[in-house]
């Protein structure tokens, strides 16, 4: 079975798995210009006009690998030289023109940036057109289309420019980290940062001092992925690495459920707080929503700060989809508690970078969390959550009249309408990637399946609620105490 959806996540990941083999040896500082001529050999045929420009763009992969440019704190980067394959964006005449004496183009363009030449075909002049579309409408042989740049296509909250020399440019201000660039882009221009030298090096010194213990804090979307291995090989791949335990975010997300469920009653209309990625869209394009932000921390965070309030010495490393985590723990509320991040991408490549099989390693249990904080998952679970956390708390004098936002775009919708208090909802769930956390760019692989594999994970703790998954945190923390 494949182990990525794409070519370009299978590049990626080489770079990753090379980067973090050196790291382990100790030999990276003097083996890091070498790597590009590991992954792609001389005689290797390549995308590129030339095996030197391939090995110059995995240089530049190699530096995102050991985490990029360390002044710029957004989390995805440009690779320029790499980002020159694409057609000039905008607005363009096609074949299909037929020279026609309408000319309803012409007459739609307030800026005057259609003509016509001899023989009647359009044409547009980039320095007048404004992108407004409206040539594109009135076409009737819908000879004009747009060649918007995959990058651009995947980024609905329209952060990516273009930069004179061709390239990519990612507005640091209206950027969420989503990541959506990153796995659409379809030579790998786009990158996010990876933090696998830090999980590394927190890893290898755990192993010389003993007090120190490392947790490994996994998303619930981890039943989606690995599919070539059963979870529980996975459970205990990550202990191989040198984990001294796997505890699943599923239970921060029992705690939030029960939390942003009160805060909800409480303040009568609420947005959630689990997707960073929603959250900083609200604070950057509806900030007259900020204060209906969920007080909460993410689930992530949530059962990271119960880590550290229980464990002395402890550190943790969130692992899952999601790219937008890696600009969540720059936060001051969120820093203290966990230590770095990784993709799922970012652990394939660790399992490999030891040589770590875990289809031949037995089966270690994770089972901590209900059926309610595992399928927060999926677009819709938050929202069953804190329904179920309503009735389980006897809350019977608040109706719940949520709306689940499957997708930036959907998110964007609900905002609008209730910032224009256009939407009768008083809960509002946002999940910035389509599907849920099972759309996140640090996937391994994407699509349908991947909610039914969240669905039947948690229905593996159905008998267990909310509550119950709560109790047992409180109990264990009296102990402690």
């Amino acid at each position: 079975m494949r182990k990525f959806d794409t070519k370009v996540q299978h590049l990626k990941y080489k770079v990753l798995r090379e980067v973090a083999r050196q790291a382990w040896n100790d030999t990276l500082l003097e083996n890091v210009l070498d790597i590009p001529q590991i992954i792609v050999p001389g005689k290797t045929p390549t995308m590129r006009c030339c095996v030197y420009k391939e090995r110059a763009i995995l240089t530049e992969r190699v530096k995102i690998a050991m985490g990029g440019n360390q002044e710029d704190d957004n989390i995805i980067e440009v690779i320029d030289i790499a980002c020159d394959e694409c057609p000039a964006a905008g607005y363009e005449v096609t074949d299909s023109c037929r020279g026609c004496l309408a000319h309803r183009c012409e007459d739609v363009c307030k800026r005057g940036a259609i003509t016509f030449d001899a023989n009647h075909v359009a044409h547009i002049d980039k320095e007048k057109c404004v992108e407004c579309g409206q040539c594109a409408k009135v076409c009737p042989y819908t000879a004009i289309v747009n060649r918007k740049r995959p990058c651009q296509n995947a980024c609905k909250i329209k952060a990516i420019e273009i930069k004179e020399n061709g390239a990519a440019k990612i507005d640091k201000e209206k950027c969420t980290s989503c990541g959506a660039c990153v796995y659409q882009c379809p030579f790998g221009a786009i990158s996010d940062k990876s933090y696998i030298l830090n999980a590394i090096d927190i890893l290898k010194k755990s192993e010389h001092n003993k007090k120190s213990k490392v947790y490994a804090v996994v998303a619930p979307s981890i039943s989606s992925q690995f599919r070539y291995a059963k979870l529980g090989q996975v459970i205990s791949g990550l202990k191989a690495l040198g984990f001294y335990t796997v505890v699943e975010a599923a239970l921060g997300a029992d705690m939030v459920a029960m939390e942003e469920s009160k805060e909800l009653v409480e303040k009568g209309f609420l947005t959630s707080s689990c997707c960073p990625a929603f959250v900083s869209y609200i604070k950057s394009s509806f900030p007259e929503l900020i204060p209906y932000i969920s007080h909460n921390l993410s689930p992530m965070a949530a059962i990271s700060k119960y880590i550290k309030d229980t464990t002395p010495d402890a550190k943790v490393i969130f692992i899952g989809p999601c790219t937008a985590k890696k600009k969540e723990v720059q936060l001051e509320s969120v820093r203290p508690y966990v230590d770095t991040v990784l993709t799922f991408e970012e652990l394939q490549a660790l399992f490999d970078s030891r040589d770590i099989d875990i289809t031949t390693l037995g089966e270690d249990v994770l089972d901590n969390a209900s059926y309610y904080g595992r399928i927060f998952a999926r677009c819709g679970g938050l929202s069953d959550a804190v329904a179920e956390a309503l009735k389980e708390q006897n809350i019977d004098d608040f109706t719940l009249k949520g709306i689940s936002c499957d997708g930036i775009e959907a998110c964007r919708s609900a905002l609008m309408k209730k910032s224009k208090n256009l939407l009768d909802v008083n809960f509002i769930e946002g999940m910035a990637c389509t599907g849920g956390c099972i759309g996140g760019a640090g996937c391994l692989t994407h699509g349908e399946k991947n909610k039914l594999e969240v669905d039947k994970y948690g229905m593996q703790a159905y008998e267990k609620t909310i509550e119950d998954a709560v109790s047992v945190l409180s109990l264990n923390k009296q102990k402690e105490e």
